[in-house]
């Protein structure tokens, strides 16, 4: 017979099953801080050795990391969805930037599909404080403040599809954006009319989100990223026009 004896599991494993899980949902971040062990081992209901076992696996297995003096975090497991190789070529060849606004149209429209289907009321009140948020930068034109909302805008919303794969591949994919890798999200937060437009885009996808209507707010989020792919190639093209430009002006004076 199959059968085996039912063994009682060691509090170690069950630590240890928590906090995987917390990483897996995205809940705890690479980079995250836990607790001190007296403070994680009381909120965990664990004596310190059975946490100090869990936290020696956890990082065993490449989860946590701890610093001398620091304490123990989430290991920046991110990180290794790309090689330093394939960043460098990302950041070198504009091919990348379109292919990557591409990418970004096809899975988070797919995302705000899902999350109009399968997000809680909690998600949904998540993804509407983050655009309150946008909302409220508007007035202090910060592209800096704005291009962080925006991230933050738009990951609530791939944290509400509740697709674990597709949330740490799309996070890993901001990562690289927020670094510049691809482009100067700052850029298009500048200009007063795209900015307006900008606020009026996210407001729609909010709108259809908060509405759970799926299909208006992946058309909404394609509407968005188009728009986004325009702006940045009459910015690329404004920037080549300046350059020739500025050479022109040059030999002129040289003259």
């Amino acid at each position: 017979m199959p059968f085996q004896k039912v063994q009682p599991e060691k509090l170690a494993s069950a630590v240890i099953r928590q906090i995987e899980l917390l990483i897996l949902r995205g809940i705890l971040r690479p980079g995250e801080r836990l607790p001190a062990e007296r403070e994680l081992a009381d909120r965990l209901g664990v004596s310190r050795p059975s946490l100090r076992d869990a936290i020696s696996a956890l990082q065993d297995k490449g989860l946590l990391t701890s610093r001398a003096g620091a304490g123990v975090f989430v290991a920046e497991v991110l990180g290794s969805a790309f090689s330093p190789a394939l960043v460098k070529l990302f950041s070198d060849h504009d091919e990348a930037v379109f292919d990557y606004i591409s990418f970004r149209r096809d899975m988070e429209g797919l995302a705000a599909e899902r999350a109009a289907t399968y997000g809680s009321d909690t998600d949904l009140q998540v993804i509407n404080a983050a655009f309150e948020r946008m909302a409220a930068a508007h007035a202090k034109r910060d592209p800096r403040i704005e291009a962080r909302l925006d991230a933050e805008f738009h990951l609530s919303i791939i944290e509400a599809s509740h697709n674990v794969v597709m949330l740490h591949m799309l996070r890993s994919m901001y990562d690289l954006l927020r670094e510049g890798v691809f482009y100067n999200r700052q850029v298009m937060f500048r200009q007063r009319r795209t900015r307006d437009v900008l606020l009026d885009q996210h407001a729609a996808i909010n709108a259809a989100l908060q509405a759970r209507d799926a299909a208006a707010a992946r058309a909404a989020v394609e509407a968005h990223l188009d728009f986004v792919e325009t702006a940045l190639r009459d910015q690329q093209r404004a920037d080549r026009n300046e350059e020739i430009a500025r050479q022109r002006f040059d030999h002129e004076k040289s003259r």
